[in-house]
Parts: structure tokens; sequence; C-alpha cells
């Protein structure tokens, strides 16, 4: 028998059939994307280069010409021959260190704070994202998400990577990188996006229905909202929201996913009235180091380039992150009366969120405001208010991710400097960038639940929660 927190709204849901949620997913596509024509003329109307990535200040020139980050520029501006050496070790670099982020970073950062009897699936489900997603996003996310299409999705040239070659290029003018390189970092962006919503639903989902979760949702989720910010015609880069390596994207996206899952499939047995003490603190401050070190390639390599503009995203990523460490650290010693591990990474990973959106356009000043704000928020977020709200988000998915994501963006708008991409005054647009991405995230997250509900399951059964998803799942166990 299942748990009797099981939603009431997923049971009503799951009457409907697979087919018929499926069809509703491609409608809600199609209808999202009739907007085009007005968004494009508004763009044109306020001054906005269609298809621009980056807002470019009229009056203050940047120091230096930057590419726009994680963004394909059009197909018709001249291309160097050869892929720039430089660039393209720099790129290989990055890549592997957003892969450590996942592997092992949040595997371990996760299994860390999840009972004994939970760990190991824990990080099998997580590896097993890595899998599912790495071949999703080869046959059908990155032609979806990176290629040139609708204002809501991308086109169909690279289904399968047809027409990806040795020789072939990215697309990127000033730091030309094979599109093999280009294809393998923004994979690595796909894998831990939705790797980080497994924390939300932690120690009760089957591990089938994760395995159709992470494929379904890689590409019907991830990959339209990747295309709206991140390529020059997705309708949001037209209206000119500002992300430079995921605060929307990523971690607005994959919040609010793992709210809605935690919501849909149900509070942990015993949630508020047993002890769920973490089984090793020691596993998520070395997953939390990773995460932390790793996220150099994920805001500097956005950069797309070996040069300055990395330089500086690497720098306001580590102040951000230590600021917000310290707030989250001295807040925390105020309340509690006492600083704590937990506290104290929890509080890095809050800042290095934050900070994300914004690495690529903001000054070191900037980073630090940010960073404090997004310690400071990111706190309540996981404490206060999951408390008020009654949620069972397991490893604050929610309270991390959607909290420090939005603040960062919003504050995007504040702090971004037109000497080196941003551009004043867009917090409007920044709340539009956040609002969509929730939204639209939030019902497509629970479309997909249903249909994974509908063929295999979400949620073991009541014994199997009890005796722990390691040997229930996996028929193995820690000494």
């Amino acid at each position: 028998m299942r748990p009797p927190a099981f939603s009431p709204l997923l049971t009503v849901l799951s009457k409907l059939p697979p087919l018929f949620l499926l069809r509703w997913l491609v409608s809600l596509s199609l209808f999202l994307s009739v907007g085009t024509p007005a968004l494009a003329q508004y763009s044109d109307t306020v001054g906005l280069a269609p298809g621009a990535m980056i807002a470019q200040a009229s009056e203050v020139p940047p120091a230096e010409p930057a590419p726009p980050a994680l963004a394909v520029v059009a197909e018709k501006v001249p291309l160097p021959v050869h892929a720039d050496g430089a660039n393209t070790a720099w790129m290989l670099t990055s890549s592997t260190l957003v892969l450590l982020m996942t592997l092992p970073g949040v595997a371990l950062f996760y299994a860390g704070m999840v009972r004994k009897k939970n760990v190991l699936s824990t990080m099998t489900q997580v590896f097993a994202v890595a899998a599912v997603v790495t071949l999703t996003w080869m046959a059908l996310g990155y032609t979806l998400a990176l290629r040139p299409g609708s204002a809501f999705v991308g086109g169909m040239d690279r289904l399968l990577l047809h027409g990806l070659s040795l020789d072939g290029l990215a697309g990127v003018s000033e730091a030309p990188i094979p599109e093999t390189v280009y294809f393998m970092f923004q994979l690595t962006f796909a894998i831990i996006t939705t790797a980080l919503v497994v924390g939300a639903f932690a120690e009760r989902m089957r591990f089938s229905a994760l395995l159709l979760f992470a494929a379904l949702w890689s590409l019907a989720v991830y990959a339209p909202v990747a295309h709206w910010v991140w390529e020059p015609d997705g309708w949001l880069a037209r209206m000119g929201v500002l992300d430079y390596a995921g605060g929307t994207v990523v971690h607005v996206n994959a919040g609010v996913a793992g709210l809605v899952a935690a919501i849909l499939i149900g509070k942990r047995l015993g949630y508020g009235s047993e002890p769920m003490m973490p089984h090793s603190l020691a596993f998520s401050v070395v997953g939390a180091a990773l995460l932390w070190v790793g996220w150099f390639g994920f805001n500097a390599g956005s950069a797309l380039a070996a040069d300055s503009r990395a330089g500086m995203a690497m720098l306001v990523t580590q102040v951000a992150s230590a600021a917000a460490a310290m707030s989250w650290m001295v807040v925390e010693w105020v309340v509690r009366g006492r600083p704590s591990a937990l506290g104290i990474i929890s509080g890095a990973v809050g800042g290095l969120v934050a900070v994300t959106p914004a690495s690529g356009f903001v000054e070191p000043s900037g980073a630090f405001f940010i960073g404090i704000a997004g310690g400071l928020t990111c706190y309540v977020g996981a404490t206060a208010l999951k408390r008020v709200f009654g949620y069972d988000d397991s490893l604050d998915v929610f309270g991390i991710h959607a909290v420090g994501g939005i603040v960062g963006a919003l504050m995007t708008g504040v702090f971004a400097s037109p000497a080196i991409g941003g551009a004043h005054g867009s917090v409007l647009k920044q709340l539009l960038g956040v609002s969509a991405t929730a939204l639209f995230s939030a019902v497509a997250t629970a479309a997909v639940l249903v249909v994974v509900s509908l063929l295999v399951g979400l949620r073991v059964e009541e014994d199997e929660e009890r005796d722990g998803l390691d040997i229930s799942q996996h028929g193995e166990h820690l000494e």
C-alpha cells in the first residue's frame, strides 16, 4: 500500500491517459511559441538586437569584445577555418570541471545528507542520471536546446548529432572552438540540472521512475528553457534577459521542478515525527568542495574563451561564494548559538547559485552583495520557508537552488555593469525570465511526473521505503 502522503492531485491527474498528457505537453510548447512575433516586435521597439544574448550598452562600449555566454552566434557570421587551440583547451578543462560537479560532487553532497539505508541508492540515482541524460542529449536534447529554430525550441538539424563533424566549429565567432567540445560543455549542464532535482524526492522514488523521469524531464523541460535563454532566437534572449551561466535555466528550473516533485510524490514516512539523521556530513563537505571548485568551469567556462571575461567570472564566483558562506554562518550562529558544517557548505553553494546568472556581467563589489543576499535568503528558504509550508524537500533543492537562482537573477539586473557586458535597468526583464521559467517548469514537471506515474509508478511501497532503497531497489547496503 502507498503512503497516505501521496498527493490527491497526482491521483486525479493519473486518471488521464499517458498519450493525452504527452500531446498536452506538445500543445503547451506550441502555445508558448505563438507569442514569438509580438515579442520580437517588442524587442525591436526597445532597441534590442534580435538574437543577442547580452544587451549591449550603447554609450559605454565593453573594454574587450567578448563572445555571448552559452549562445551560438548566427551561422552567417564569418568564422575562422580552424579552432583556437587555447580556447579549446580551456573549454575541455571547463567541461571536465562541470562534469566533476555531478560525478562525484552532487553524488557525495547528496549521499552524505540522506540516511544510511539510502546512501547507495542516492549515489546510484545521480550516476544513472548522468548516463540517461547523455543519451537523450545526444539523440534530441542538443538540437532542441541550442540549434536555430523557433522562439521556443531548436530545429532538427542535429538530430542524433547528424552533421556534427570532426572539424566543425561551434559558431562562436570571436572564440572558435570545435562543436564537439561545445556539445560536451553543454551536456555537462544538462546532466547537473537533472541531477539536482534528485535531491528533492530523495529516499522515496522508484529507480525505474527515476530513469524515465530523467529522460523525459531533460527533453521536455530543460531543453526548451535552455533554448529560450541561451539561443539567440529564443524569446527570452530576444527580450534581453541576462543569464550568464544558468541562474534561471539550471537553478530556478531545477529548484521549482524539485518542489513540484516533492509535493506530488508526498512526504517521507515519519517526516516530522522521526529523526532523519544524515549518514555522513563528511561526504557532504567533500561534495560541496568539489562543487565549489567545479563551479569555476561552470561560470568562467561560460565565456567560451580563455580571456579576461573568463577571469572576471572566476573572480566574482569566488567572492560571492565566500560572502554567502560567511553570511549563512553568521546568521546560524546568531539563531542557533553555533555554526555548523552543513550550514557553511550550504551557504557556499547558495552563493555559487546566486552569482551564476551574474558571473559574466558584474564586478567584484556587485558579487559581494549578491553573495551576502544569496546566503541569507537561502538560509530562510531552507529553514523557515519549508517549515511554514510543510513540504518535504529532502535536501533543500528549492530552498537553495530556486531561491538562490531567483535572487541572483534579479540582482543581476541591479548590479550588471556595462563595462563588462551587462545592462542597467533590466530588473523587470529579469523578473520576466524568472517567472516564465518557474511557471513552465512547474506545469511541465507535473505533467512529466503524471506520465511516469501512469507508466511505472512513482513511489516505492511502504515496506520498501522502511527497509531503505539500497536494499529494496538494488539489493545492496552499507555495512
